[in-house]
């Protein structure tokens, strides 16, 4: 079977299946990434309190830790679902938004990884602050570094908390101890709109909460949201009119969509 047929697969699991995806993450986005959850045939719950996350993790398929708007009680939530979640063996996937913008972040960053995430999905900068490689500094949430340059951080990342690393660029970049995958789907305007690679770790926590391998599941995540938004572009006028398309063709997207602009090298 060919790689862009088992990627298509692992899309179908997660509607066949619906996992429900526990998510504490940035208020910025919350609407987006329920919605784009949705789209795929996921069930989102955004939760944060910590009178409730242990049970909340305990009915969740998969977990999402989204550092975007960082707060002393979040962040004492984010490390309550992160050891959970790693005490009961249950997937959970990390988004260090903004690594190495602080010393808060970082603190709470390196807090987060003792609890070895199933996947790291950042930018090349956040994952380059993130495994102290070197002394880039980031700008905001935006990169100033390009994916490739983050490979070596990537593979310090995985050697150290044994988790998959996903960077996300203009080819992303997933790196695990069985395989490497570099995805070129995506198109620039996608990043006019605020959260989308918000939305594609949402995406990332359902796929690896529906499949087996978890690493093909991070590479369908980035794949279907990067050709999702390939395809949405050809049908908006701007930023605006992209956010409410992608969620669309999220949803409507056909096998034939997804193969035939499938641009992917399996390493």
């Amino acid at each position: 079977m060919t790689m862009e047929k088992i990627l298509w697969q692992q899309v179908q699991l997660v509607k066949q299946k619906s996992p429900l995806v526990h998510n504490i993450t940035n208020y910025v986005v919350m609407n987006n990434t329920a919605n784009a959850l949705l789209a795929v045939g996921a069930s989102p719950i955004m939760a944060h309190a910590r009178s409730e996350i242990k049970e909340m993790i305990g009915i969740a398929h998969s977990v999402v830790i989204n550092i975007g708007t960082l707060d002393e009680y979040w962040s004492e939530s984010m490390l309550l679902a992160a050891e959970t979640a790693h005490s009961v063996n249950k997937p959970w996937v990390l988004d260090p938004v903004g690594a190495g913008a602080t010393s808060f972040r970082d603190q709470v960053l390196q807090q987060l990884l003792q609890y070895q995430p199933s996947v790291i999905r950042g930018n090349a900068s956040e994952i380059i602050a993130l495994a102290k490689a070197n002394t880039t500094v980031t700008k905001g949430v935006d990169s100033t570094a390009q994916s490739n340059d983050a490979v070596h951080a990537a593979q310090i990342l995985m050697q150290h908390y044994h988790s998959t690393v996903c960077i996300s660029g203009e080819t992303d970049i997933i790196i695990s101890p069985q395989q490497s995958f570099f995805i070129k789907n995506g198109h620039p305007l996608m990043t006019k709109v605020t959260g989308l690679g918000c939305s594609a770790t949402a995406l990332t926590g359902a796929f690896i909460g529906s499949v087996e391998d978890k690493t093909l599941g991070v590479a369908a995540a980035m794949a279907l949201i990067g050709i999702a938004g390939e395809l949405a572009v050809q049908q908006s006028k701007g930023p605006g009119s992209l956010q409410v398309n992608l969620i669309d063709k999220l949803y409507n997207i056909t096998e034939e969509e997804f193969i035939q602009n499938l641009k992917i090298e399996q390493k």
